[in-house]
C-alpha cells in the first residue's frame, strides 16, 4: 500500500467513528472522515462475532488486499475504517473486492474510471 498508512491506535479508530460518515452493505461497514493530508489512513476491524482468530485474520487479509489492489482509484486525504460483519466470514475474495468497491462508490471516494 504505497499511498496508505495504517490506523493502529484505538484513539484513531474512535476519532473516525465519531467524526466519520458510515455506509454499509451485506458484508462490510465503512466509516470515512477527512484528514486534510495527502495520504489515506486505513483501519480494519473484525470482531470476535465474525469467527475465531484464523477466520478473522483471513477476513482482514481479504479486505486489505481488496483495498491495496484498487488504492490508486480512491481519493486521498481520508481516514477509512472498514468493519467486517459476521456474513463476511465465508465469502470468497471476489465478493469481498466488490463489497469494498461498492462502499467506496457509496461514499463517493472512488475516482471515476474508464472501465465501468
Amino acid at each position: 500500500m504505497k499511498f496508505t498508512e495504517s490506523l493502529r491506535k484505538n484513539r484513531q479508530f474512535q476519532e473516525v467513528y465519531k467524526t466519520g460518515v458510515s455506509r454499509a452493505n451485506k458484508y462490510l461497514v465503512m466509516f470515512v472522515s477527512e484528514n486534510h493530508q495527502d495520504v489515506n489512513y486505513l483501519g480494519i476491524s473484525v470482531s470476535k462475532k465474525v469467527g475465531n482468530s484464523v477466520v478473522r485474520h483471513r477476513v482482514k487479509r481479504l479486505v486489505k488486499e481488496s483495498y491495496r489492489l484498487h488504492e490508486d482509484i480512491f481519493n486521498s486525504g481520508l481516514n477509512i475504517v472498514i468493519t467486517a460483519r459476521a456474513t463476511a466470514a465465508s465469502i470468497p475474495y471476489s465478493k469481498m473486492e466488490s463489497a469494498v468497491l461498492h462502499l467506496g462508490k457509496l461514499h463517493n471516494i472512488v475516482k471515476p474510471s474508464d472501465h465501468e
